[in-house]
């Protein structure tokens, strides 16, 4: 028996075997046959035409953010085979409605938001700004989805006409801010987490050492959500015309709401003001034939995807051509790591050389570092400051430009600036810094009966292990480190915003606040746009309106360019048609978000042990 037993595990193995070897074979093949086709679309296929009477489909996907996370292949892979967590470039939502509206062949925009899962408020408020100058122009906007999240119906809320699924329903649930606790967890395992901090309110590191949130970092965290969410009410209730008090209502009652409605989220929808019509899909390509044409070969309107209209409008969109006096643009988005990280990730040597790379263009007369970024080494957050500050000291005007976050390290890496500009809504501040590393020893004691002994020439060797427990004299030590790290935080901050470091220490100590409250703390200059920033630095560097704007980045190679050409069309070829069937789970989004915000922390822990973070949601 246990002969045949072993054969049959064993062949259970090889099958097992060969069929995992099979469905690689077929996923790569299947990946292989689209990369082909798309090269094939590409190379022959010239530019998309753009109809002479047709609607521009916007279709975002997964989150909008200011600059695609990974290289270009690592994207198309993860596009073609459905992995990963989608990205939408900001920027060419933005230049997408700009160009369609001088566009006479473009006579109306489609918003598709089904699959928008999330975005921050200052990116949602940059496309308000440009839906507002389409629909100036006389063009039409149409929102549809098949469900609406909070982000996808911000923009909707901006349309002309909001359309909504029958099946669907409008889900607005506030912002929030919750974490999981671990303290309780870790004690019952015996792990230790040795944590060194200045600041009460730097609640990055309170999971590992608290079963609940503190009172210093609730109250900090509903400030400035509160200010967020105030800004979502009255945006939304101005352009839908409906009083904030309607809107907060149908949040608040929303069971009430549904019960109002037997149980038809669309209806209830509807009845509260915030959608036009609840139709279905072939009702709403029947109301876009009728605005803008028939497409008898494909029995729907007349359309063009974003990433075929982009291609089709072609165009220096990033400066790289561009002639005479310069505005630099370095985009820093992400977490803040030591060396060199790929786009979508900062670098304390990988940011700094393409702010170096700007100082030595000659034609560069400013540069503007825009942040979007919760922080991470201080160390290479160091680095990034100090490169700003020598290209200030080169006679180059430098401002910041805070995204929809700019705390921690990314407020360290902005105090170089001439001028700091954020959003009413940007969270930034969290003045403050830590280190963190565990401690396993008892765990392994406890559970396992396996425990380290040793000798050392000194009292420091091997006072680091995670599998011994911490000298106190050593935790000490770092400790001292901390303070230290954080009086150069305070001494940063105060040179750059003219404040003494007891000033700057009444409104720091690992603090987050909205921009609006920043600048009236006189932690920022000036709220505006990324725009507002560009025109400011030329201004300040006397340069007039004449001057182009370049985003500098990291010169792609041949492999690249191809790979990012590729994913443009095959986005656009899989996203072209409006009304998909596919529908994005708000859960499941935050659910990503705080997941990789976990693991960005503990990964930047184990990279560098002090960290300028904030642990607040990017998106």
């Amino acid at each position: 028996m246990d002969d045949e037993h072993r054969q049959r595990v064993g062949l259970a193995r090889r099958l097992g075997r060969g069929l995992d070897a099979t469905r690689r074979v077929v996923v790569n093949a299947v990946f292989y046959a689209v990369v082909v086709v798309a090269v094939v679309a590409v190379v022959s296929g010239g530019k998309p035409r753009v109809p002479a009477s047709s609607a521009l489909v916007i279709a975002p996907r997964g989150t909008i953010v200011e600059q695609l996370e990974g290289n270009a292949l690592d994207r198309l892979q993860a596009e073609l085979l459905g992995v990963g967590s989608a990205e939408t470039l900001l920027k060419d939502m933005v230049d997408a409605l700009d160009m369609a509206r001088e566009d006479r062949r473009i006579k109306a925009v489609v918003l598709d938001l089904s699959e928008l899962e999330s975005a921050g408020m200052t990116k949602l408020e940059d496309l308000k700004a440009a839906l507002g100058r389409v629909r100036g122009a006389g063009k039409p906007v149409i929102a549809t989805a098949d469900r609406f999240n909070q982000y996808g119906y911000y923009l909707a809320a901006h349309a002309d006409e909001v359309w909504l699924n029958p099946q669907g329903m409008v889900l607005i649930e506030g912002f929030s801010r919750y974490a999981r606790f671990y303290r309780e967890g870790l004690d019952r395992l015996g792990v230790e987490w040795h944590i060194f901090r200045v600041g009460e309110y730097k609640s990055a590191v309170e999971p590992y050492l608290r079963s609940n949130m503190s009172p210093e970092a609730k109250e900090a965290n509903l400030a400035y959500l509160t200010d967020l969410w105030s800004s979502y009410l009255e945006d939304v209730a101005a352009a839908r015309r409906i009083t904030p008090e309607k809107l907060q209502d149908y949040v608040d009652n929303f069971p009430a709401h549904m019960q109002a409605a037997h149980g038809d989220a669309a209806g209830a929808a509807l009845a509260a003001g915030l959608v036009d019509r609840v139709e279905p899909r072939d009702v709403l390509r029947a109301r876009l034939v009728e605005l803008v044409g028939e497409d008898a070969k494909k029995h729907s309107f007349n359309q063009i995807a974003m990433a075929d209209y982009l291609r089709a409008k072609g165009g220096d969109r990033f400066g790289k051509k561009a002639k005479g006096d310069l505005v630099a643009v370095v985009v820093a988005k992400g977490g803040i790591s030591d060396g060199s990280r790929p786009p979508g990730q900062i670098g304390g040597d990988s940011t700094a050389a393409l702010i170096r790379q700007a100082r030595h263009t000659k034609e560069v007369k400013a540069i503007v570092l825009r942040v979007d970024s919760p922080g991470g080494s201080g160390f290479a957050s160091e680095v990034i400051r100090r490169e700003l500050e020598v290209a200030r000291a080169d006679g180059k005007v430098v401002v910041a430009s805070m995204g929809s976050v700019a705390a921690s390290g990314g407020y360290w890496i902005s105090m170089a600036a001439d001028e700091v500009w954020a959003s009413p809504n940007t969270i930034t501040g969290s003045i403050g810094i830590f280190a963190m590393f565990p401690n396993v020893a008892r765990a392994m004691g406890k559970h396992l009966g396996i425990y380290v002994d040793g000798v050392g020439t000194t009292r420091m060797a091997g006072a680091l292990r995670l599998d011994r427990p911490l000298d106190p004299e050593v935790g000490r030590t770092v400790q001292a480190l901390i303070d230290n790290g954080y009086r150069d935080f305070l001494r940063v901050v105060s040179k750059a915003r003219s404040m003494t470091p007891e000033e700057v220490d009444k409104v720091a100590r690992g603090r987050v606040w909205s921009g609006a409250r920043a600048h009236q703390l006189g932690l920022v200059d000036h709220l505006g746009s990324l725009d507002d920033a560009i025109k400011a630095a030329a201004a300040r560097a006397g340069l007039g309106e004449k001057y182009a704007v370049r985003y500098i980045e990291k010169e792609l190679k041949f492999k690249e360019r191809l790979m990012r050409d590729l994913l443009s069309r095959a986005t656009a070829m899989a996203g072209a048609e409006v009304a998909s069937s596919r529908a994005a789970s708000p859960l499941l989004a935050l659910a990503r978000v705080m997941a990789r915000d976990e693991a960005e922390l503990q990964a930047l822990a184990a990279r560098h042990g002090v960290l300028a973070y904030a642990f607040v949601p990017v998106e």
